[in-house]
């Protein structure tokens, strides 16, 4: 490698996203050099888009966007004895300290000291290059595309979803809202053994994807979610519910869909995020609700998932757009809900 220099998607403030040259990054020991083949937009590349910011999460110098993606390992750290440079990667874009008493539980998403790609003041990925530590590259094998390693990201949160909330196989999973996060958890859910999955949704080309991808869809325009919800399963409710829609009243009318004993997964955050709950259905129900901060020990189940052809996972691309049309790439996310579910930049 000679140059010295890379392109990069790079977000200066709202609706200031630039491609412009930025310093290929210097590694670490335990560091793996990727060349970025593809990178996906996410909901949250889009909110700081629009905002500038997620909460707490405020851009306040150039930040390199993007968090979803696969490549080649291109170079690694003198450390790094397991990864070969020339291996084909799918990477976890949140690196954890590996010592904190989270991590040691296994639940390493909840890492008090977590990097993550895209989040201030942290580059993302959205760039030819992209550096992460070699154990959070995962290898792909050759039957799976780049863009569908860089899938397993959103998969990741679908699985998380299934494992938090112990899905079995015969059981009925509801999914609220179909986006880009909700398609994947279809696949999730009916890797770990659902009998069906029931999807909403108000768009109907997304719908129409999630009946590609095996799901019971419900546009909620024309449709009683509850009534196609106990129609299904005899009256008794769902078992599992995974909410991606982020919309408050949905969130809240999701107890009135279960079974007793069953379990919500809440992926989706409201722009109101004082969610009411009626707990006498909560606690009559004895419900369990688990909030959903990514994902832990998933990757190698979204590569099965990818690799195993099962599922059409590539489905959910809409658009692949090159780099040097970054800022066109977050227009089509942003403005066509209609037709783009996942807007696919390639480099």
């Amino acid at each position: 490698m000679h140059s010295t220099t890379m392109k990069a998607a790079v977000l200066h403030a709202a609706h200031d996203l630039r491609v412009e040259d930025v310093p290929i990054p210097e590694l670490g020991p335990e560091d793996a050099l990727v060349r970025v083949r593809a990178c996906g937009i996410c909901a949250s590349d889009v909110h700081y888009y629009v905002h500038g910011r997620i909460g707490k999460y405020v851009v306040q110098e150039p930040m390199i966007v993007g968090h979803e993606l696969a490549g080649d390992v291109v170079a690694v750290g003198s450390g790094v004895r397991h990864l070969a440079i020339g291996t084909r990667v799918a990477v976890e874009p949140g690196v954890t300290c590996g010592r904190c008493a989270m991590c040691k539980s296994g639940r390493y998403n909840l890492c008090p000291d977590v990097v993550f790609y895209a989040t201030p003041p942290v580059q993302g990925g959205m760039s030819e290059y992209a550096r992460i530590r070699a154990d959070f590259a995962h290898p792909i094998p050759d039957q799976v595309s780049y863009e569908q390693g860089a899938l397993c990201e959103p998969i990741s949160v679908g699985v998380h979803c299934s494992n938090l909330t112990r899905v079995r196989p015969g059981d009925t999973v509801v999914i609220l809202g179909v986006g880009p996060i909700g398609l994947a958890a279809i696949v999730a859910a009916r890797q770990r053994g659902a009998g069906q999955v029931i999807a909403s949704d108000v768009y109907p080309h997304r719908l129409e994807v999630a009946r590609q991808l095996g799901a019971i869809a419900v546009d909620v325009r024309t449709d009683d979610l509850a009534q196609v919800v106990m129609d299904r399963t005899g009256g008794r409710g769902a078992d599992e519910l995974f909410d991606t829609s982020g919309v408050r009243s949905v969130i809240e009318a999701a107890p009135d869909l279960m079974r007793k004993g069953g379990a919500i997964a809440l992926v989706g955050l409201p722009a109101d995020d004082s969610v009411t709950y009626h707990m006498f259905k909560v606690v009559d129900k004895e419900l369990s609700i688990h909030g959903v901060f990514r994902y832990s020990n998933t990757y190698q189940a979204a590569v099965a998932i990818v690799a195993s052809g099962q599922y059409p996972v590539e489905a959910v691309i809409s658009d692949r757009i090159p780099l040097d049309q970054a800022v066109m790439a977050f227009e089509k996310a942003l403005n066509e809900k209609d037709r783009a579910i996942k807007v696919m930049v390639t480099i």
